[in-house]
């Protein structure tokens, strides 16, 4: 098992093609082509029978060239790594990262392919499938290309988690394309297995990984924003670059979630709307000293008012009695 990622699928967990499984996609292909090549070279000897030898010599190899080169580079560009022969298998060829492959990597291993398939039979491409860890030949290993096989039963599908609404789109005029391979394939197996790791060595291992993005970047790294969250929000835009290059702008792509803020109920008709009022069902706290009346059903205790110490009135004509002695603060009683 092999933890890839396909560049539209974003599917993590397939499995590289061993060899029974694409020299059988490399013979239907091979089928195809000496095919068309067989019903093209008849037609070119005919169209070219009243050139020279050697006109009909350079007419040949163009188009050997065409059909056996050209063609499969053509097709597997074209269809992102999915040839007649790797559809019907249920195979498909990715970058070394699982991203799409694009014509450079098509052109490395048509070229290859050429000495590798065509020139010795296979023999050089069975033996280095065999030698490899993912079984891959040299046009693979050249172009930076793994072929995986699509169609696995039972296989785990473990996506990158999706960044915070607040970063959508805050990385689209970020330049990626310093960034190699090696460490993308590193960013997306640590966001698929982040929680499966140690609190504080996955989060020194987000600020590693994040420190080595924004080193390829160049930019400045984002202020306020963590390490992991970063790292989702990069790869989220990567991941929708590549979709919208493999797809065109009207093909799918990836569109972060959003969140609408919850919205106020309805004024009731006939209120009229003051400015500078709350909005309805806004909560307002009361103002100091107001009085807030229960809730209905609500225990209330009754309102006690608070004691008052009475004062005495003087009389007109009337003597005031002297105080009474006052008690000393001993707790003893004095004498009679």
């Amino acid at each position: 098992m092999s933890d890839l990622v396909t560049g539209d699928a974003v599917v993590l967990g397939l499995r590289p093609a061993r060899l029974p499984s694409r020299a059988l996609a490399i013979f239907l292909d091979l089928l195809v082509y000496l095919t068309g090549y067989l019903l093209i070279s008849i037609g070119l000897t005919l169209a070219t029978a009243s050139l020279d030898t050697a006109a009909q010599a350079a007419v040949s190899v163009a188009g050997f060239v065409l059909v056996l080169v050209g063609v499969p580079i053509a097709v597997e560009t074209l269809s992102h790594g999915r040839s007649l022969g790797k559809l019907a298998c249920g195979l498909r060829v990715v970058r070394d990262d699982g991203g799409p492959i694009r014509f450079r990597h098509a052109l490395v291993r048509g070229a290859m392919g050429v000495v590798e398939l065509l020139g010795t039979f296979g023999a050089i491409a069975c033996i280095a499938s065999l030698v490899s860890a993912r079984g891959r030949r040299l046009g693979d290993v050249f172009a930076g290309a793994l072929v995986i096989r699509e169609r696995v039963p039972g296989a785990r599908v473990m996506p990158v988690p999706a960044p915070p609404p607040w970063l959508a789109g805050r990385f689209s005029g970020l330049d990626l394309s310093a960034v190699p391979d090696g460490l993308w394939l590193a960013i997306r197996q640590y966001l698929t297995r982040m929680n499966q790791l140690d609190p504080q060595v996955g989060a020194a291992m987000a600020v590693r990984l994040a420190d080595d993005l924004v080193a390829r970047t160049g930019a400045p790294p984002p202020v306020g924003v963590p390490a992991a969250a970063f790292l989702m929000a990069v790869v989220h835009e990567r991941q929708a670059r590549d979709a919208a290059r493999a797809f065109g702008p009207g093909g799918p792509s990836y569109a972060p979630p959003v969140y609408a803020p919850p919205v106020a109920p309805a004024m009731p008709a006939g209120m009229p709307a003051v400015s500078g009022h709350p909005a309805p069902g806004a909560y307002v706290p009361p103002a100091p000293g107001a009085y807030v009346p229960p809730a209905p059903g609500a225990y209330a205790p009754p309102a006690v008012p608070p004691a008052t110490a009475a004062v005495p009135v003087p009389v007109p004509g009337e003597v005031p009695a002297a105080p009474a002695p006052q008690r000393p603060a001993t707790g003893f009683a004095p004498p009679a």
